[in-house]
């Protein structure tokens, strides 16, 4: 479980890392963006001023002063419009610029605002700003445009930066994550344990409840632990999955819970039960799910505890219940719990052999069985049998926690051993 914490804290770090590595690229780039068209912003407000226009002339033209401004500033063309947006003139300090920079067009803005353009041409960034030349009046009474060059050594210089700040980000997370994965490390110990913890104490829980009634039915609680191993052989042989085999395991230790709601003189009583006494014995299955019904950890059991006493035909109580209507856990368990009682020592009657048990069973297929069950159980009745029944009781325990083993998470490993 640590390692596929570390597997997935990496990748976690991995994805998060990516992420903010590109976000910071992209972050950076805007940036500079950003700070490239403000200065090219600024230094066209400067035509703004009357000195400025004074160099533009009245007419839209350039003096020479202007010419020789440009040719030592960062601007490598101006262009000058009419009120009616005409071209008046225009001079560039690279002569191959000037064609470059006529698209996209601009917007042409009020008195007071200003129009930006970025165009990425040959790897290089030309920025075209357009401000309106205010006349006192809401009227512009023309506009000068200034176009700036980001050059290739600028942009390659802030690529540079922005990856390294990328790289920066991508390993401070890394950083971050082989500071984080051991005190997840140690979360996860610490949540395993109490989840460990909380499992033996519910596998403790579930072998009291159902070792109290079957003392106090059978005077042993062997009969859990023998119809528990029966029932997951069953199981296991259909393929059942790992939940339904993890109910049938606390459906089969609790099946009879409900017995504890029924008086010692029908419970205890050696001979055959009165119609009356044997609907009172039928109360059981709902004695069972109220004593379950406010443990979420049991509530896997309450199906076996409902329908064990049904029968494939619709027969059996307490609903009545046919073929696939009742679960498959409480319809193993069926077969499990009579091969048990048919093969133990009652009062009355010899145990049954195995095969005697199993002819029994056979002959109520699809009557009180599943056929399903009764095959598989047919293939792994033998040698199953033969196990469990020559066990001893501390034998049948440790079978158990096996099994618990398997089929709990996480593993509680001596919490159904006789004691």
């Amino acid at each position: 479980m640590r390692r596929a914490l570390a597997w997935r804290v990496l990748a976690a770090a991995a994805l998060v890392g990516a992420f903010s590595a590109a976000t910071v690229l992209l972050l950076e780039e805007r940036r500079f963006e950003a700070l490239a068209m403000d200065h090219a912003l600024a230094g066209t407000r400067h035509f703004e001023s009357p000195a400025m226009r004074a160099l533009l002339g009245s007419d839209g033209s350039m003096h020479d002063g202007l010419k020789r401004l440009l040719d030592h500033s960062s601007f490598i063309g101006v262009r000058v419009y009419d009120a009616r947006r005409r071209l008046a003139s225009e001079y560039w300090v690279d002569a191959e610029a000037g064609p470059a920079a006529t698209v996209p067009p601009h917007e042409w803005p009020a008195p007071g605002a200003a129009h930006r353009v970025r165009t990425s041409i040959d790897g290089e960034w030309l920025i075209r700003v357009l401000v309106a030349l205010g006349g006192g009046t809401d009227v512009p009474v023309g506009y000068v445009e200034a176009v700036t060059r980001v050059d290739r050594a600028a942009l390659l210089a802030q690529r540079e930066r922005a990856r390294l700040a990328a790289l920066v980000s991508a390993v401070s997370v890394l950083v971050a994550a082989l500071v984080i994965y051991p005190l997840a490390s140690a979360l996860l110990r610490r949540s395993e344990r109490l989840s460990r913890e909380l499992c033996d104490s519910n596998l403790s829980l579930l072998r009291s409840l159902g070792s109290a009634v079957a003392k106090r039915d059978a005077g042993t609680d062997s009969h859990n632990y023998r119809v528990t191993l029966y029932a997951v052989a069953i199981a296991e042989a259909m393929l059942l999955s790992r939940g339904e085999i993890a109910d049938l395991i606390r459906g089969a230790f609790l099946h009879d819970i409900g017995k504890i709601g029924i008086p010692d003189r029908i419970l205890l009583k050696p001979g055959s039960l009165t119609q009356d006494e044997f609907e009172i014995m039928k109360t059981h299955v709902r004695h069972g799910l109220e004593i379950t019904s406010g443990n979420r950890w049991l509530a896997g059991a309450a199906l076996t505890i409902a329908q064990h006493h049904e029968r494939y035909d619709g027969s059996g109580y307490p609903l009545g219940l046919r073929g696939a209507a009742i679960s498959r856990g409480a319809r193993v368990f069926a077969v499990a719990d009579v091969f048990d009682a048919l093969t133990s020592e009652r009062a009355y009657r010899r145990p049954l052999t195995t095969d005697e048990a199993l002819a029994t069973i056979e002959h109520e297929s699809a009557r009180h069985f599943d056929p399903e069950v009764v095959a598989a159980f047919r293939c792994i009745v033998a040698p199953v049998a033969f196990r469990v029944r020559a066990a001893s009781v501390a034998k049948l325990g440790t079978m158990l926690e096996e099994i618990t083993t398997r089929y709990f998470e996480p593993p509680s490993p001596s919490v159904i051993s006789p004691g």
